[in-house]
């Protein structure tokens, strides 16, 4: 038998209420704030680098490139028309990194700011107010 059954065999068997906190948020900090949103987004445009390429190498191994060339090729009357010549892996990537560069500065900026307006509007507000319980 444990300690912890011990003493609640001794109160008798009954639950110890749940405490509850309530605290407001009335400071974040910058750099905090800047870190997260750095990570964050590094990580979202990590994954936009790997879907871009699943989904290229998705519709090159599954023929949609060439029969797009077809179609397009048919339809403006150009037989050297080539989709697949303007879509190559290397450019895809390319593009893919070169958004997810932008969007990780983008994210990371908007991060800073949200923080500093946070600041800023707590000393109108007051804060946010948060309750914590322990159950």
């Amino acid at each position: 038998m444990s300690v912890a059954e011990k003493l609640q065999k001794k109160s008798g068997g009954r639950k110890a209420a749940a405490k509850q906190v309530r605290l407001k948020l009335v400071y974040i900090d910058f750099w905090s704030a800047l870190k997260l949103s750095f990570f964050v987004a590094l990580a979202l445009g990590i994954i936009t680098v790997v879907l871009a390429g699943l989904l290229w190498i998705v519709l090159n191994s599954t023929g949609i490139f060439i029969n797009l060339d077809g179609i397009l090729a048919d339809l403006f009357n150009q037989p050297d028309f080539s989709l697949a010549k303007d879509f190559s892996f290397a450019r895809v990537m390319t593009f893919a990194a070169v958004i997810g560069l932008i969007n990780t500065v983008i994210f990371t900026v908007l991060g800073a700011i949200a923080a500093v307006l946070y600041n800023m509007i707590v000393k109108i507000t007051g804060g946010l107010l948060v309750g914590f319980t322990n159950s």
